[in-house]
């Protein structure tokens, strides 16, 4: 796994690419002039994490002949703020599945990412508390 990134302009606004030419912006989000154009690495961090449990939820509950007809997630950190670095100290997600499935199928297969298969969770969970809720068709279970 590789990417390149660039700086765009002469303030914080640089590009990241894969190896497949996918891109993202990325900025400060904190500085005091200009606008934000782009993702801050913290938020990348968090919608990585989204990313690959979504991908796991998916691919889990397609093993059991079931997809769902939407999949969303709410994600917020919580950062140390006034400490350098300001890591995440608790992350909480919010996972909406939609779909004709028991609700059974649905939790197994959002414990089965965060507890042992999404690399990012796994990764996160060194250093941050991950909380996650699962909602079947608005209903939380």
């Amino acid at each position: 796994m590789n990417i390149v990134l660039e700086r765009i302009n002469n303030d914080y606004l640089f590009e990241v690419a894969n190896s497949n030419g996918h891109r993202v912006l990325l900025d400060n989000k904190s500085k005091s002039l200009g606008s934000v154009k782009g993702i801050s690495p913290m938020e990348l961090l968090l919608m990585g994490l989204a990313g690959c449990s979504s991908i796991d939820v998916v691919a889990i509950l397609n093993k059991q002949k079931i997809n769902p007809t939407s999949v969303k997630m709410k994600v917020s950190g919580d950062r140390n703020e006034g400490e350098v670095p300001a890591l995440f100290h608790t992350i909480n997600v919010e996972v909406f599945l939609e779909g004709d499935f028991k609700p059974e199928k649905a939790q197994r297969a959002v414990d089965l990412s965060f507890d042992k298969y999404c690399s990012v969770s796994k990764t996160l969970e060194k250093t941050s508390k991950i909380n996650y809720l699962v909602y079947l068709n608005g209903v939380k279970i």
